[in-house]
C-alpha cells in the first residue's frame, strides 16, 4: 500500500454541499509489507531490478503455488500483456516458472487488462496475470495479478507471493518428467473480449450513425477496441494502431490526446474514444474536441443510473482525487460519494465491500461492477455511448450539464527523501493555514506518489490564482522540510 496521507478542507455546519455521507476509506490496521508490489503491481525499466526475468520467474512459480494450494486439479494460469518489445522476455520467464511448478498456462497475447480479468473467469482459471506498465513508456514494464475471481489479488496476498518468492525451500519440490507443466495459447483470445465487450451496451440499440474516433495508444486493445464500437454499428476512424513494440503510448492515448482531438475535429465525430497502453483507462473527447475526463463521465452515468434506479445503494465510489464538484453534482440528484486512497485496486475494494456497482478515478479509470471486475476503458466508454445514443443529444451538452467542475490545482515535487507527512513540520503549517482559509469551500489534499519518488499536492477552490500561488506555498514548504 503507498504511504499515502490525506489532508482536506474543513467543512462547515452550515454547509449542505460537503454532506457527512462523503468518507475516506481507511484500512483497520497496517498493511502488510510489501516491497515489490505497489498500488498497481510490480513495475520499472524492463531487464532492470526489479523487472527482470529472474523475477519473473520466481514470480511464476510463487503465483502458480498459490493458485495450485488445495486444489484437486491442475491449475491454470492465464498470461496476457500490452505491445511493448519486453513483453515477450517477460512472458516466457512467467510461463517458465509457472510450468515449472507443474501448472499450466494459456498464453492470450496482446489484450487489454480487462480481457485478461474477463477471460480469467470464464476460462474458470485459477489466476490470471497482465504484463504491462500502462501509460507509462516502454522501456517500462509491469505485472499485474488477478485472482480466479477475477479481481486484483488484496495486500495480505500480494505479500504472501513477495514471501514465497524469497525462499526456494517453500516453493520444493518441484515435479519432474510427465509433472511438469504444459503452455498453450489461446488464439481467440481477443475474440472472446470482443463479444463480452459487445454485451455490455444495451440490447435494442445500436451505434448506426455515430462516428467515432478510436485512439489505442499502439497498446494492447489495438485489435479489439475499433472491432467492438464496429461491430455496433459505429463508423469507427482508428488512429494508435500500429504497435511496433517502442511506440506504446508515445504522444498517443489517454495521456496524450490532442491527436484524437484533432481527429474528432476534422472529421466532424460525435466522440472521440483515447485508451491507455492496457486499454484499462480511457479519457472521452466530445464532439467540440474537448476533453471529458473521468469525474464528468462518473458524473454522467452515475446520474443516470440514479435516475434509473440502477446505482447500488445510490453512492458512487471514487478516490480523494476527484473534483469537489462531482461530489456536488451527486449530492444534488439525492446520492453520495464515497471517496477512497488513489488507485483503482482500492475503489473496487470499497465498491466490493459496500455493496456498491460504480466508481473510478478522475484519471479514467471507471469500474462498473456489473459488467467487469477491474477498470475497463471500451466498456466505460460503451456505457457513455449509450447515454449519448438514448438522449439523442452531442456529447458536449450532456457532459455540460453533468457537473460543475470547481477550479483544481495539481502540484508535483520531486523530493530527496520520503519522509512521514507528518514529520515534515513546514509543510503540515502551512497547509493548516491554507485549510484555515478555504474552509468548506475547497479541499487540501497532499500525499505521496504510490508509484513514482514524488509529492502531490492537489488544491480546490474558488479562486484558481490564489491556489496556484498556495499550490507553490506548499510546494516551497516541503523542500525546507528537506534541508
Amino acid at each position: 500500500m503507498a504511504d499515502d496521507m490525506t489532508t482536506t478542507g474543513k467543512r462547515k455546519s452550515n454547509t449542505k454541499r460537503m454532506s457527512g455521507d462523503t468518507a475516506v476509506k481507511k484500512s483497520g490496521g497496517a498493511p502488510p509489507v510489501r516491497n515489490l508490489f505497489g498500488t498497481d503491481g510490480i513495475r520499472g525499466i524492463a531487464n532492470e531490478a526489479p523487472m527482470t526475468p529472474e523475477l519473473a520467474l520466481l514470480l511464476g512459480k510463487a503465483v502458480a503455488h498459490v493458485a495450485g494450494r488445495n486444489k484437486a486439479h491442475t491449475p491454470r494460469v492465464l498470461i496476457g500483456k500490452d505491445t511493448r518489445l519486453s513483453g515477450y522476455m517477460i512472458e516466457q520467464a512467467i510461463a517458465a516458472g509457472i510450468c515449472s511448478m507443474g501448472a499450466r498456462v494459456i498464453l492470450c497475447g496482446p489484450i487489454p487488462t480487462p480481457a485478461v480479468a474477463q477471460l480469467t473467469v470464464s476460462m474458470r482459471a485459477d489466476a490470471g496475470i497482465v504484463i504491462s506498465a500502462s501509460h507509462n513508456p516502454y522501456q517500462d514494464n509491469g505485472i499485474k495479478i488477478f485472482g480466479g475471481d477475477g479481481f486484483k489479488l488484496p495486500d495480505e496476498q500480494e505479500a504472501e507471493i513477495e514471501r514465497l518468492m524469497e525462499s526456494d525451500a517453500a516453493l520444493s519440490p518441484r515435479p519432474t518428467g510427465p509433472g511438469i507443466g504444459k503452455a498453450s495459447r489461446l488464439d481467440d483470445a481477443g475474440g472472446r473480449y470482443v463479444v463480452f465487450a459487445k454485451t455490455t451496451f444495451p440490447r435494442g440499440l445500436t451505434l448506426d450513425n455515430v462516428r467515432v474516433v478510436i485512439d489505442a495508444a499502439h497498446g494492447a486493445a489495438y485489435k479489439v477496441a475499433p472491432l467492438v464500437f464496429s461491430e455496433l454499428g459505429a463508423s469507427v476512424t482508428a488512429i494508435g494502431v500500429k504497435p511496433n513494440g517502442v511506440n506504446i503510448n508515445l504522444d498517443s492515448g489517454a495521456l496524450h490526446p490532442d491527436k484524437v482531438r484533432a481527429e474528432v475535429v476534422k472529421r466532424g465525430a460525435h466522440i472521440g474514444i483515447a485508451l491507455d497502453g492496457d486499454a484499462d483507462r480511457l479519457i472521452v473527447i466530445d464532439e467540440k474536441g474537448q476533453i471529458v475526463d473521468g469525474d464528468v463521465v462518473m458524473a454522467m452515468c452515475a446520474c443516470r443510473m440514479l435516475a434509473d434506479g440502477e446505482l447500488e445503494k445510490k453512492t458512487l465510489v471514487a478516490t480523494v482525487m476527484s473534483n469537489l464538484g462531482l461530489e456536488r453534482a451527486i449530492g444534488d440528484k439525492g446520492g453520495k460519494l464515497v471517496r477512497t486512497q488513489v488507485g483503482d485496486r482500492y475503489v473496487v475494494e470499497a465498491m466490493r465491500a459496500g455493496g456498491y456497482n460504480l466508481g473510478g478515478e478522475q484519471s479514467g479509470h471507471l469500474i462498473f461492477l456489473n459488467h467487469a471486475s477491474t477498470g475497463d476503458g471500451v466498456v466505460a466508454a460503451l456505457q457513455v455511448l449509450a447515454i449519448m445514443v438514448q438522449a439523442d443529444r452531442p456529447l458536449s451538452e450532456l457532459a455540460k450539464e453533468a457537473m460543475e467542475r470547481v477550479p483544481q490545482v495539481l502540484e508535483n515535487v520531486t523530493l530527496s527523501e520520503r519522509r512521514p507527512l507528518e514529520q515534515m513540520r513546514q509543510l503540515s503549517a502551512c497547509s493548516m493555514r491554507v485549510k484555515d482559509i478555504l474552509g468548506s469551500e475547497g479541499r487540501v489534499l497532499i500525499r505521496w506518489s504510490g508509484t513514482e519518488p514524488k509529492l502531490r499536492i492537489m488544491l480546490e477552490g474558488p479562486d484558481e490564482s490564489r491556489l496556484h500561488q498556495w499550490a507553490s506555498d506548499l510546494a516551497d514548504a516541503a523542500r525546507k522540510d528537506m534541508r
